[in-house]
């Protein structure tokens, strides 16, 4: 009987420090049933994201990736020159991000209190580009000042338009254009439809056009570059997915997808 009464007492023993065990508090939240934690929930809803006109085939494909990423995500774009998208986002546009070809438009939104903590993602710099035959025999950035040769450039006050007179003072060269786009793809548009003799665009959308347009470099020493600043805004809609897109597009496979475009590295 003393044996048995032993045993009795070494198993209430057991029993209440098994149970003093599971009592303790647990902060490591709700557990699966593998034992890790829950999950941050996952993004959801529309995100909708102002990006410059240059980034059209980049970020379609980032949006298709991040959406194949994130399922019951929509990813909504609204390209145009990155000028004309800072003026709609500061008048009140909704938008989650805006990704500019400039860092001084990203800096008007920043400085209306409409964006905070811009990160750069992508550089870019401009190439010639004419018709697949070349009627004018334009070879060089030079060739675009001779009379006669009829030019498209993008409006002074958006990126590409910038960035192309910064070209023109760097070669010493003045630059009569026969008409402006409105951005990048409007003057990739008329050189396509064989309205001018050639035009000044992005490198990666000479690359994009392809077969479309003859893509004619221009010398390092001539050349300019911008900037690409992504921003999620303060007044987004949907803030967390607008997070989860930019880091998306800073992330490895973003990166990879804009090198593919043509785009240069932050870094570069």
């Amino acid at each position: 009987m003393r044996t048995r009464s032993k045993l009795w007492a070494l198993c209430a023993l057991l029993c209440a420090l098994l149970v003093g065990c599971g009592s303790d508090t647990d902060n490591t939240g709700p557990m699966t049933p593998s034992g890790a934690a829950t999950a941050t929930p996952s993004v959801t809803g529309t995100v909708t994201v102002f990006a410059a006109a240059s980034l059209t085939e980049s970020f379609t494909e980032l949006g298709k990736q991040f959406e194949a990423a994130h399922p019951g995500v929509t990813v909504k774009f609204n390209f145009a020159a990155s000028s004309a998208l800072a003026t709609q986002i500061n008048q009140g546009a909704p938008a989650d991000v805006f990704a500019s070809a400039s860092t001084t438009n990203m800096t008007t939104v920043v400085d209306a209190g409409n964006a905070a903590d811009p990160k750069t993602f992508a550089q870019n710099k401009m190439a010639i580009v004419t018709p697949p035959d070349n009627p004018a025999n334009i070879a060089s950035v030079a060739d675009l000042a001779r009379p006669g040769v009829k030019v498209a450039l993008c409006q002074v006050q958006v990126p590409c338009g910038a960035v192309a007179a910064k070209v023109f003072s760097n070669a010493g060269v003045t630059v009569t254009p026969k008409t402006y786009g409105a951005d990048v793809k409007g003057v990739l548009t008329t050189v396509e439809l064989g309205e001018v003799d050639g035009g000044v665009v992005y490198v990666t959308d000479a690359q994009a056009a392809g077969a479309k347009v003859k893509g004619i470099e221009i010398p390092k020493e001539q050349n300019a570059s911008t900037s690409y600043p992504i921003a999620v805004l303060t007044k987004a809609p949907n803030s967390s997915a607008g997070q989860a897109f930019t880091e998306f597009v800073l992330s490895s496979t973003g990166q990879e997808v804009l090198a593919k475009a043509g785009f240069a590295s932050p870094s570069s």
